[in-house]
């Protein structure tokens, strides 16, 4: 199943600015606004909701204030949770969102009915300063058993290719870079240049540099069945790679963006999307601009199953 019903969502309780990530996320901007936590809270409740009023089951975890971290917001980067029961959690470039990793949340999960058979903890790789940032960094074509991943800080090629392996994927590798400061850059996560859903694929083929790589990546695509549907590199700056496909609980799918990615798009771009699901689309400004992620960063999905 390339899509889940459920999400886990963390609620921020000190969201802000991260000059750890600012690093080589250059889609953050430091605003110097006092309210800034409140303004993401009002975001982040606001997403909730509008994701719950569509049938999509929501777990939301509030996050804490010790220890600090303020990308909490941002879930998908340290776990991700799959069909067989597993978990695993994940090397992470900053030192402060490796406190990120909560063992309660998991029993969170537990407690919700959720079935948890094993924990695969790969953080230790951090001590050789390799990383792979789970959803952030690879994106999975679940039904394919393909996933796709743009080499950068936070994914290292050796480790990928590791995970593939031990999964069952076939790593399609390749290098994005977007313009930032007059310099062409490599893209932190490959979730912002590309999104997978059951019949088709949002991506920005014109940040794949490398022409034999772009072909690579678009014959993959194109074997696995689903259409292209490209956005420019001015569309990904506003996040309009940075989108999940999602059901609810009827299995109805739903392909969930921010506003600011929403309102990039052009007509035919949203005509066939629409043709294969319908659009959910929230306000995340303030958690845009000062995380540099956005609506698909937001969302954990959760494929465990269920205890009877």
């Amino acid at each position: 199943m390339q899509t889940t019903d459920t999400v886990l969502m963390i609620e921020p309780i000190a969201f802000g600015y991260n000059a750890q990530t600012a690093e080589n996320n250059y889609f953050q901007i430091e605003q110097k606004d006092t309210d800034i936590q409140e303004k993401a809270l009002e975001e982040f409740n606001s997403f909730v909701e509008k994701l719950r009023h569509k049938g999509i089951n929501v777990i939301t975890v509030k996050d804490t204030l010790v220890p600090h971290s303020p990308d909490s917001i941002f879930p998908n980067n340290w776990v991700s949770f799959h069909k067989d029961g597993k978990v695993v959690l994940y090397p992470m470039f900053a030192p402060n969102r490796r406190v990120e990793r909560r063992q309660d949340i998991l029993e969170t999960l537990k407690n919700k009915g959720f079935e948890i058979s094993e924990t695969d903890d790969l953080s230790h790789f951090e001590d050789e300063n390799k990383f792979l940032e789970g959803t952030g960094s690879m994106i999975f074509d679940h039904d394919n058993k393909i996933a796709y991943g743009s080499v950068s800080l936070r994914l290292d090629e050796e480790l990928f290719r590791k995970f593939c392996t031990k999964y069952g994927f076939m790593p399609v590798v390749f290098h994005s870079y977007q313009n930032a400061g007059g310099q062409r850059l490599p893209i932190y996560h490959t979730n912002v240049m590309m999104c997978v859903a059951d019949q088709f694929v949002v991506i920005c083929l014109d940040c794949i540099d490398d022409e034999l790589e772009r072909e690579k990546v678009q014959e993959v695509i194109k074997s696995s069945g689903k259409e292209i549907i490209e956005i420019s590199e001015g569309q990904l700056q506003q996040f309009a790679g940075n989108m999940l496909q999602v059901q609810n609980t009827e299995g109805k799918k739903f392909l969930v963006m921010s506003e600011t990615a929403y309102k990039s798009l052009n007509p035919e771009q949203i005509q066939r999307i629409e043709n294969y699901c319908e659009i959910i689309y929230t306000d995340l400004n303030t958690i845009e601009v000062n995380g540099g992620g956005s609506a698909r960063c937001m969302l954990a999905e959760v494929f465990l199953p269920k205890s009877n």
